[in-house]
Protein backbone atom coordinates (compact mmCIF):
# COMPACT_ATOMS: atom_id res chain seq x y z
CA UNK A 1 0.00 0.00 0.00
CA UNK A 2 1.31 3.73 -1.30
CA UNK A 3 2.33 5.53 2.10
CA UNK A 4 1.06 8.46 0.03
CA UNK A 5 -0.95 10.87 2.29
CA UNK A 6 -0.32 9.05 5.23
CA UNK A 7 0.13 10.76 8.39
CA UNK A 8 2.70 10.16 11.48
CA UNK A 9 3.76 12.23 14.66
CA UNK A 10 6.95 11.62 16.14
CA UNK A 11 7.71 13.21 19.24
CA UNK A 12 11.37 13.97 19.90
CA UNK A 13 11.75 14.65 16.68
CA UNK A 14 13.56 17.72 16.81
CA UNK A 15 17.09 15.70 16.92
CA UNK A 16 18.85 12.29 16.61
CA UNK A 17 16.59 9.16 16.08
CA UNK A 18 13.74 11.50 15.56
CA UNK A 19 14.58 13.77 12.89
CA UNK A 20 16.25 10.76 10.95
CA UNK A 21 12.86 8.71 11.03
CA UNK A 22 10.97 11.86 10.53
CA UNK A 23 12.99 12.83 7.34
CA UNK A 24 12.84 9.15 6.02
CA UNK A 25 8.89 9.27 6.09
CA UNK A 26 8.84 12.27 4.87
CA UNK A 27 10.94 10.82 1.60
CA UNK A 28 8.05 7.66 1.69
CA UNK A 29 5.72 10.63 1.02
CA UNK A 30 3.99 10.42 4.69
CA UNK A 31 2.57 13.96 5.93
CA UNK A 32 4.86 14.28 9.17
CA UNK A 33 3.71 16.14 12.58
CA UNK A 34 7.30 17.26 14.63
CA UNK A 35 6.64 17.25 18.29
CA UNK A 36 9.18 18.05 20.99
CA UNK A 37 9.95 21.02 23.30
CA UNK A 38 12.57 23.57 21.45
CA UNK A 39 11.14 25.26 18.21
CA UNK A 40 14.22 26.10 16.97
CA UNK A 41 15.50 22.38 16.04
CA UNK A 42 11.98 21.72 15.01
CA UNK A 43 12.32 23.95 12.32
CA UNK A 44 15.34 23.25 11.00
CA UNK A 45 13.87 19.86 10.27
CA UNK A 46 10.90 21.53 8.60
CA UNK A 47 13.32 23.30 6.19
CA UNK A 48 15.75 20.19 5.87
CA UNK A 49 12.23 18.40 4.35
CA UNK A 50 11.69 20.80 1.63
CA UNK A 51 11.32 18.96 -1.84
CA UNK A 52 10.74 15.02 -0.04
CA UNK A 53 7.72 14.06 -0.31
CA UNK A 54 5.68 14.96 2.53
CA UNK A 55 4.61 17.61 4.40
CA UNK A 56 6.03 18.09 7.88
CA UNK A 57 4.71 20.51 10.60
CA UNK A 58 6.32 21.80 13.05
CA UNK A 59 4.43 21.57 16.97
CA UNK A 60 6.10 22.69 19.69
CA UNK A 61 4.83 20.31 22.70
CA UNK A 62 6.11 18.85 26.12
CA UNK A 63 4.98 15.02 26.21
CA UNK A 64 4.73 15.44 30.08
CA UNK A 65 2.10 18.30 29.82
CA UNK A 66 -1.79 16.76 29.09
CA UNK A 67 -2.80 20.08 27.52
CA UNK A 68 0.10 20.27 25.43
CA UNK A 69 -0.10 16.72 24.21
CA UNK A 70 -4.14 17.11 23.61
CA UNK A 71 -2.98 20.58 21.32
CA UNK A 72 -0.78 18.67 19.22
CA UNK A 73 -3.07 16.03 18.51
CA UNK A 74 -6.25 18.51 17.73
CA UNK A 75 -3.56 20.81 15.44
CA UNK A 76 -3.02 16.99 13.68
CA UNK A 77 -6.24 16.13 13.08
CA UNK A 78 -7.32 19.91 11.92
CA UNK A 79 -4.42 20.12 9.45
CA UNK A 80 -4.24 16.14 7.95
CA UNK A 81 -7.86 14.42 9.15
CA UNK A 82 -6.24 11.50 10.66
CA UNK A 83 -3.52 9.70 12.18
CA UNK A 84 -1.85 6.29 10.94
CA UNK A 85 1.07 6.29 12.51
CA UNK A 86 2.36 7.50 16.32
CA UNK A 87 6.26 6.95 16.81
CA UNK A 88 6.60 7.69 20.59
CA UNK A 89 10.28 8.77 20.67
CA UNK A 90 10.75 11.69 23.40
CA UNK A 91 13.17 10.50 26.30
CA UNK A 92 15.42 12.21 28.30
CA UNK A 93 17.93 10.35 31.02
CA UNK A 94 19.10 11.81 34.77
CA UNK A 95 22.98 12.14 35.77
CA UNK A 96 24.92 9.37 35.74
CA UNK A 97 25.24 9.17 39.47
CA UNK A 98 24.75 6.93 42.43
CA UNK A 99 21.24 5.56 43.07
CA UNK A 100 20.75 7.14 46.41
CA UNK A 101 22.26 10.57 44.87
CA UNK A 102 19.33 10.63 42.88
CA UNK A 103 16.65 13.79 43.66
CA UNK A 104 13.25 13.41 43.35
CA UNK A 105 12.73 15.97 40.74
CA UNK A 106 15.20 13.72 38.58
CA UNK A 107 13.67 10.47 38.33
CA UNK A 108 10.39 12.80 38.12
CA UNK A 109 11.80 14.57 35.38
CA UNK A 110 12.63 11.21 33.41
CA UNK A 111 9.22 9.09 34.41
CA UNK A 112 7.21 12.30 32.99
CA UNK A 113 8.97 12.83 29.61
CA UNK A 114 9.53 8.68 29.21
CA UNK A 115 6.55 6.89 30.32
CA UNK A 116 3.72 9.01 31.03
CA UNK A 117 4.80 11.43 27.86
CA UNK A 118 4.18 8.54 26.02
CA UNK A 119 1.16 6.82 27.88
CA UNK A 120 -0.41 10.64 27.24
CA UNK A 121 0.39 10.51 23.05
CA UNK A 122 -0.78 6.54 23.49
CA UNK A 123 -4.23 8.03 24.25
CA UNK A 124 -4.92 10.54 22.38
CA UNK A 125 -4.22 8.58 19.06
CA UNK A 126 -6.59 6.10 20.41
CA UNK A 127 -9.39 8.58 20.71
CA UNK A 128 -8.26 9.71 17.27
CA UNK A 129 -7.45 6.31 15.41
CA UNK A 130 -10.55 4.76 16.91
CA UNK A 131 -13.00 7.62 15.47
CA UNK A 132 -11.67 8.42 12.06
CA UNK A 133 -12.39 6.47 8.77
CA UNK A 134 -10.89 4.30 7.73
CA UNK A 135 -10.62 3.21 11.32
CA UNK A 136 -7.59 2.21 12.95
CA UNK A 137 -3.19 3.32 12.87
CA UNK A 138 -0.05 1.80 14.35
CA UNK A 139 2.16 3.16 17.29
CA UNK A 140 5.47 2.26 17.97
CA UNK A 141 7.52 3.26 20.84
CA UNK A 142 11.08 3.49 21.49
CA UNK A 143 12.08 0.97 23.97
CA UNK A 144 16.10 0.99 23.56
CA UNK A 145 18.27 -1.38 24.78
CA UNK A 146 17.91 0.05 28.43
CA UNK A 147 14.42 -2.23 27.70
CA UNK A 148 16.43 -5.16 28.41
CA UNK A 149 19.88 -4.44 30.17
CA UNK A 150 20.56 -1.15 32.24
CA UNK A 151 23.90 0.69 31.74
CA UNK A 152 25.86 1.41 35.88
CA UNK A 153 23.81 4.32 37.29
CA UNK A 154 20.62 4.67 35.08
CA UNK A 155 18.01 3.38 37.06
CA UNK A 156 15.33 5.87 36.18
CA UNK A 157 15.78 5.31 32.83
CA UNK A 158 16.32 1.97 32.72
CA UNK A 159 12.64 1.47 34.77
CA UNK A 160 11.27 3.71 32.42
CA UNK A 161 12.09 1.89 29.36
CA UNK A 162 11.41 -1.24 30.91
CA UNK A 163 7.81 0.32 31.75
CA UNK A 164 7.94 0.74 28.22
CA UNK A 165 7.38 -2.68 27.15
CA UNK A 166 4.70 -3.05 29.56
CA UNK A 167 3.05 -0.31 27.76
CA UNK A 168 3.34 -1.92 24.76
CA UNK A 169 2.08 -4.79 25.56
CA UNK A 170 -0.86 -3.47 27.25
CA UNK A 171 -1.18 -0.95 24.12
CA UNK A 172 -1.27 -3.96 21.39
CA UNK A 173 -3.80 -5.74 23.55
CA UNK A 174 -5.73 -3.43 23.97
CA UNK A 175 -6.06 -1.69 20.56
CA UNK A 176 -6.70 -5.12 18.69
CA UNK A 177 -10.50 -4.66 18.38
CA UNK A 178 -10.32 -1.21 17.07
CA UNK A 179 -7.25 -2.15 14.20
CA UNK A 180 -4.55 -0.35 16.00
CA UNK A 181 -1.36 -2.10 15.72
CA UNK A 182 1.11 -1.45 18.92
CA UNK A 183 5.57 -2.36 18.26
CA UNK A 184 8.68 -1.51 19.96
CA UNK A 185 11.72 -0.96 18.50
CA UNK A 186 15.02 -1.23 20.71
CA UNK A 187 17.88 0.49 19.77
CA UNK A 188 21.77 0.11 20.79
CA UNK A 189 24.02 2.96 20.00
CA UNK A 190 22.88 4.73 17.14
CA UNK A 191 25.36 7.41 16.20
CA UNK A 192 23.44 10.89 17.40
CA UNK A 193 24.46 13.85 19.33
CA UNK A 194 23.62 11.56 22.48
CA UNK A 195 25.84 8.58 21.99
CA UNK A 196 29.17 10.92 20.89
CA UNK A 197 30.41 10.43 24.13
CA UNK A 198 31.09 6.69 23.28
CA UNK A 199 34.05 6.85 21.22
CA UNK A 200 35.49 8.43 24.39
CA UNK A 201 34.49 5.47 26.57
CA UNK A 202 31.77 4.73 28.95
CA UNK A 203 31.24 3.21 32.18
CA UNK A 204 30.71 -0.66 31.95
CA UNK A 205 29.06 -3.19 34.14
CA UNK A 206 32.53 -4.65 35.40
CA UNK A 207 33.56 -1.12 36.54
CA UNK A 208 35.55 -0.31 33.42
CA UNK A 209 35.59 2.17 31.30
CA UNK A 210 35.91 1.99 27.34
CA UNK A 211 34.46 3.24 23.84
CA UNK A 212 31.47 1.37 22.30
CA UNK A 213 31.09 0.91 18.65
CA UNK A 214 27.79 3.10 17.23
CA UNK A 215 25.85 2.48 13.94
CA UNK A 216 24.68 5.13 11.70
CA UNK A 217 21.16 6.60 12.76
CA UNK A 218 19.88 5.96 9.00
CA UNK A 219 19.80 2.34 9.50
CA UNK A 220 17.44 2.88 12.78
CA UNK A 221 15.28 5.14 10.36
CA UNK A 222 15.13 2.40 7.86
CA UNK A 223 13.92 0.02 10.48
CA UNK A 224 11.10 2.30 11.63
CA UNK A 225 9.97 3.25 8.11
CA UNK A 226 9.72 -1.13 7.57
CA UNK A 227 7.39 -1.59 11.01
CA UNK A 228 4.94 1.63 9.57
CA UNK A 229 4.70 -0.18 6.21
CA UNK A 230 3.49 -3.38 7.07
CA UNK A 231 -0.56 -3.28 7.09
CA UNK A 232 -2.45 -3.26 10.23
CA UNK A 233 -3.17 -7.08 9.57
CA UNK A 234 0.97 -7.70 10.61
CA UNK A 235 2.78 -6.15 13.04
CA UNK A 236 6.58 -5.92 14.12
CA UNK A 237 5.62 -6.65 17.95
CA UNK A 238 9.13 -6.26 19.15
CA UNK A 239 12.79 -5.56 17.44
CA UNK A 240 16.03 -4.85 18.40
CA UNK A 241 18.67 -2.82 16.24
CA UNK A 242 21.79 -2.46 17.50
CA UNK A 243 25.81 -1.68 16.57
CA UNK A 244 26.72 -5.31 15.79
CA UNK A 245 29.72 -5.29 18.61
CA UNK A 246 28.25 -3.36 21.40
CA UNK A 247 28.20 -4.56 24.83
CA UNK A 248 24.89 -6.28 24.82
CA UNK A 249 24.35 -9.81 24.93
CA UNK A 250 25.91 -9.98 28.70
CA UNK A 251 26.74 -6.76 29.40
CA UNK A 252 24.53 -7.01 32.49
Amino acid sequence: MSALHKVAIITGAGSGIGRACALALLREGYHVVLAGRRPEPLAQVVADAQGLGGQALAVPTDVADPASVRALFAQTRDTFGRLDLLFNNAGTGAPAIPLEDLTFDQWQAVVNCNLTGAFLCTQEAFRLMKAQTPRGGRIINNGSISAHAPRPNSAPYTATKHAITGLTKATALDGRPFDIACGQIDIGNAATEMTARMKGGVPQANGTVMPEPTMDVEDVARAVVFMASLPLDSNVQFMTIMATKMPYVGRG
